[in-house]
């Protein structure tokens, strides 16, 4: 089942804010929701207080590192869009120019490293569980930036650039190979006067599984697509149990994501929001740090003075 239609359900289960909460203490709840606090002091006694923390994070993270985004003006490769190329129906017509498309971005990530934010969340998840805390990443990112920085507790909701999925057998494997098949070698470039490199599909990436020679595509999710219900299974657990959520990065407008942050906020959980500006969530949270995520990240989760390290 999609996260969207439960979550969906939970969240018109609860009542929107000021529709039915008559004690005073539910309205002052609502009102202080509605704006939400800048103060890094009080965000910081709030984290050194949670035992498990959820940390959604979008394209902002990764766009610091250089990852081109390709949303908004002048999201282009050559002259398509991502959401004309990350369909199912685009890789059955044209599977050399989808493999070319993510080829290019399987080769502009290898060369992106990972920034400030990436490598804060990851040293902090190293240092909470050295006190019986945990932290969980729940991504909408493809690139693998966070296990590269050192993650370990990553739950990928889109899949990952560096998998691939068999169209025959179903096989997910790793895949780090550069280029990932000789014929896509120096393709790719996303010049709008390039011309499609027409790979026969023989000759695409095929599965490596004994006796298949299946063709492969990317495993990521595409427009169209559900996403993984073991994935989802798994973050409706990390969001039933976290006491601190942060959304990062993200601009709140992806379903079912966008709705994480909310059906947490909704149970009366701090959720704090790092993103260069205000999104459509904005004032359902409790805090929001505008600017750069590799500037106002790593203060709020580096080591707290209360903090006791063996």
């Amino acid at each position: 089942m999609c996260l969207f239609q439960f979550t969906a359900r939970r969240l018109v289960s609860q009542a929107h804010c000021g529709l039915k909460a008559s004690s005073s203490k539910k309205q002052k709840f609502c009102l202080e929701m509605a704006r939400p606090s800048s103060n890094m002091a009080d965000f910081r006694e709030v984290f050194a207080k949670a035992k498990h923390i959820a940390i959604i994070t979008g394209a902002g993270v990764s766009a610091e590192s250089g990852v081109p985004t390709f949303r908004g003006a002048g999201g282009f490769w050559r002259k398509w869009q991502a959401q004309e190329l990350a369909t199912p129906g685009a890789f059955a017509r044209n599977p050399s120019r989808v493999w070319e498309f993510y080829h290019y971005r399987r080769e502009v990530m290898l060369s992106k490293h990972p920034n400030p934010a990436h490598i804060a969340i990851a040293e902090c998840e190293k240092r909470l569980s050295k006190q019986g805390r945990s932290v969980v990443v729940i991504t909408q990112n493809i690139d693998e930036l966070h296990r590269k920085a050192g993650t370990k507790h990553l739950l990928e909701i889109h899949g990952s650039l560096f998998k691939t999925r068999c169209t025959s057998c179903g096989n997910v494997a790793a895949n780090y190979k550069s280029p990932i098949c000789p014929a896509l070698a120096g393709k790719g470039a996303p010049d709008p006067d390039t011309q499609d490199a027409a790979i026969p599909v023989e000759d695409l990436p095929q599965c490596e599984e004994d006796g298949c020679n299946g063709l492969l595509r990317p495993h990521v999710v595409w427009f169209g697509e559900a996403l993984d219900p073991g994935v989802l299974t798994a973050v409706e657990k990390e969001l039933d149990i976290c006491d601190l959520c942060l959304v990062v990065g993200t601009s709140s407008v992806v379903y079912p994501a966008a709705m994480f942050a909310p059906q947490v906020s909704a149970r009366g959980v701090p959720v704090a929001e790092f993103n260069m500006e205000p999104t459509p969530a904005t004032n359902r949270f409790r805090f929001h740090f505008p600017g750069p995520c590799g500037t106002t990240l790593p203060p709020a989760l580096a080591r707290h003075e209360t903090e006791i390290i063996s």
